[in-house]
């Protein structure tokens, strides 16, 4: 620990978390525009089609599901893979620019690829997919297949994971449409966008953005969220214009001066987030919003589930049962009588926004089943 870190004021567990929930707009519903809260958020995690509108819902005020999926058709936000090799929903501009600067992270992933790809050349794999997703989308199966008749003896699925990886492509239309279905269709983002991609930047202005969403937070923490490493001399280059704590644990925290760090005290409503939502995943310590006992028990293999915040924490899970009409949230401890009343009446008003028109029972019950 350095001189300066061990003089910085601490920030506790409550304090960051309160910091982080009001940057990622859930202590209160922000007056945003749904595109100009993705990009305020730098995305949101889109493994599946619906976890973007329910991460909208949890945090505007005045959000429907149109409004997003509208701005999706209109080819104002997009679907494609960037932080951690997962698929974001992100702005135009964003999927330009952010893609970019997690390249680096895209070419490390080859690696792993690398014996399926033995007398691959990427770079003419790159020209080849290129003209092949840009004459007409195409599905990851259709990609490989196309790449197998150069390179017969690679192996399918790391052609198109390659393909994936040298090129920023998008998920077309439906794909991602609310209430429409529709195959997960790749074009670039190029030719989807009808204009370029802007060069790689430099990580200094993601940092600032990063620290508005997501801050007070290491230099770990941006590595995490990002899927980056060596982000340490961005945080140099632009230490004089910013502000440090230390957590508990004496960790040096970096903050914009004039970000919002609201008491510890502050009153934290609940919130029904989806799953792998941004608020859990864009920390190397994530104790600010999970409790220690909690860690592990948001998802179970491969299957994540949708979580529960209850004074700002991590409290359980929950789900719709919509052969039954039900929403079922199962608290992982015990809840106060006002607060099982505050969970119910943010499950009407959630409710009430994705589903419209629609009668639910919402009840208290089991989602995870060991």
């Amino acid at each position: 620990m350095t001189k300066t870190t061990a003089t910085a004021p601490v920030l506790g567990t409550r304090a960051l978390n309160r910091a982080t929930l009001d940057r990622q707009l859930l202590l209160r519903r922000a007056p945003l525009s749904a595109e100009e809260a993705v990009h305020h958020l730098l995305g949101l995690q889109a493994q599946n089609v619906k976890p973007p509108y329910y991460a909208l819902a949890a945090r505007l005020d005045g959000f429907t599901p149109e409004e997003l999926s509208g701005l999706m058709a209109e080819r104002e936000v997009v679907r494609i893979v960037t932080m951690r090799s997962t698929i974001h929903t992100h702005t135009a501009d964003d999927c330009l620019t952010l893609r970019p600067l997690v390249q680096a992270a895209r070419d490390r992933e080859l690696t792993n690829f690398r014996k399926g790809l033995q007398g691959v050349d990427l770079d003419r794999l790159a020209v080849l997919a290129r003209d092949l997703v840009e004459s007409e989308p195409r599905t990851m199966k259709e990609l490989r297949e196309a790449l197998l008749t150069t390179w017969p003896d690679a192996d399918p699925q790391a052609l198109a994971i390659a393909a994936r990886c040298r090129l920023p492509l998008v998920q077309v239309t439906p794909r991602g449409l609310w209430g429409r279905s529709g195959r997960v269709a790749l074009t670039t983002a190029e030719h989807w966008l009808g204009r370029p991609a802007e060069p790689a930047p430099a990580p200094d202005a993601t940092v600032l953005r990063y620290l508005a969403a997501f801050g007070p937070a290491s230099v770990k923490d941006m590595q995490t969220w990002a899927g980056l490493t060596r982000l340490r001399d961005a945080f140099e280059r632009l230490r004089p214009h910013l502000v440090t704590f230390r957590d508990e644990h004496g960790v040096e925290l970096f903050d914009l001066p004039d970000a919002p760090r609201p008491d510890p005290g502050t009153p934290a409503p609940p919130r029904f987030l989806p799953e792998f939502d941004n608020l859990l995943l864009s920390h190397a310590d994530r104790t600010r919003v999970v409790p220690p006992e909690y860690w592990g028990r948001a998802w179970q293999g491969n299957q994540a589930y949708c979580t529960l915040l209850v004074d700002g924490f991590l409290a359980g899970v929950w789900k719709l049962d919509e052969t039954q009409g039900t929403l079922v949230v199962e608290p992982f401890g015990r809840l106060t009588k006002a607060r099982r009343d505050d969970v119910a009446t943010e499950g009407e008003r959630m409710l009430a926004v994705m589903h419209p028109g629609t009668e639910w029972d919402i009840r208290f019950g089991t989602v995870v089943r060991q």
